[in-house]
């Protein structure tokens, strides 16, 4: 049995909500700001199904990914249907003067091994990493395509 471990992390980015969503639901430039995933493909005959690889410490791990609901300036909820067990959403929160993107990222990790790592360290990474990914988000709606990895 597994244990769902879950994270969420923010920021505000200073841009129209418009623009914010048209970055982010760009699946296949996430690679440019999130630093463990290293690629992600969209299903050509099924646009809503998508295959990612997430490479951190020299193991990578492998999905594919379905988003459940989206909403045009609002939500991405996703949820995987096979490899890596995981799911989330990102939402997105109309400032007027910018953007709230809020993240929230949970995955499967086996029992009690789960329970160790996340109380001992992993929690506290996975969180940092994901803060720090939401930072180069920010430096890439400043930048876009001229973001230094």
């Amino acid at each position: 049995m597994a244990d769902w471990l879950e994270h969420t992390v923010q920021i505000e980015v200073n841009y129209p909500i418009e623009k914010v969503w048209a970055l982010w639901s760009d699946l296949e430039k996430m690679p440019k700001w999130m630093k463990w995933i290293e690629g992600v493909r969209i299903n050509a005959e099924n646009p809503e199904l998508s295959e990612w690889v997430l490479g951190s410490s020299g193991f990578n791990f492998t999905w594919k990914a379905n988003i459940t609901k989206q909403v045009p300036n609002q939500i991405i909820q996703w949820e995987s249907v096979s490899g890596l067990p995981n799911r989330g959403a990102v939402r997105f929160y109309d400032r007027k003067v910018g953007t709230v993107v809020k993240l929230t990222v949970a995955y499967a990790i086996p029992g009690i091994v789960g329970q160790v790592m996340d109380d001992l360290f992993l929690g506290r990474v996975v969180e940092s990493t994901l803060q720090a990914d939401l930072e180069r988000f920010k430096q890439y709606a400043d930048h876009g395509d001229d973001l230094a990895s």
